[in-house]
């Protein structure tokens, strides 16, 4: 069972996603909150395996709540940032304070169930065809370099290499033909990166492969 936690201020809005969600089998609504502050503080009692973050709301908005939960070891469970503005600057600032997501609330009832659906499984929302048309897009204005550098961590040529390609958008079944190599060994690769980064998910890892200058907007994935 997949247990999210609502985080939004407008109450009709946390009815409609509750009906949604709690319609799909497999899913339960475990609490909900009105403001950042309240979401925070639900999150660390209820341990949801979802958090569902409205953006803009009293108290504390929702992407310093997202920061908060983010860095919090004793919270485990993925935050799905939510709105109604289709802003670049609200996605790049809500995947680089850990959110594993980011779907508008105009989005059908079938996507946001599928989004919690791959939030919960601990992989990360955007397709390899967003992140590929998207992130490259968000990063650009925030790169100072035009040419890559070493990470400040020690990775082995073949986890580069891993990470070189989930930096352009490619899934594990696409790095594993580029590199001839099976999709459990990359599999594999990919979860040692994730610990030696610190990241949670593939959208962390790109959002840290731009930002510390490995992977550069346009770059050759090899």
């Amino acid at each position: 069972m997949i247990r999210v936690l609502l985080v939004d201020d407008q109450e009709l809005v946390r009815t409609g996603l509750r009906i949604i969600l709690q319609s799909e089998p497999g899913i339960e609504v475990v609490g909900e909150a009105s403001t950042g502050v309240t979401g925070v503080e639900a999150a660390r009692q209820l341990h949801p395996d979802v958090i569902c973050m409205d953006v803009q709301m009293p108290d504390m908005d929702g992407i310093e709540a997202t920061r908060m939960l983010a860095g919090d070891p004793t919270v485990t469970g993925g935050i799905l940032v939510l709105t109604t503005f289709n802003r670049d600057d609200y996605l790049f600032d809500a995947l680089q304070a850990g959110a594993s997501g980011f779907v508008l609330k105009t989005a059908s009832p079938e996507q946001l169930v599928e989004a919690v659906q791959v939030v919960a499984r601990g992989d990360a929302l955007l397709s390899p065809d967003v992140t590929r048309s998207v992130i490259q897009q968000f990063a650009r204005p925030r790169a100072t370099v035009t040419e890559t550098r070493p990470l400040p961590v020690a990775l082995t040529e073949r986890e580069s290499d891993v990470l070189r390609l989930i930096a352009r958008g490619y899934a594990n079944a696409e790095i594993a033909a580029e590199l001839y190599v099976g999709e459990a060994t990359v599999k594999t690769h990919v979860s040692n990166l994730f610990a030696k980064l610190g990241v949670r998910d593939r959208v962390q890892a790109v959002v840290f492969a731009y930002e510390n200058g490995f992977s550069v907007p346009g770059s050759s994935p090899s």
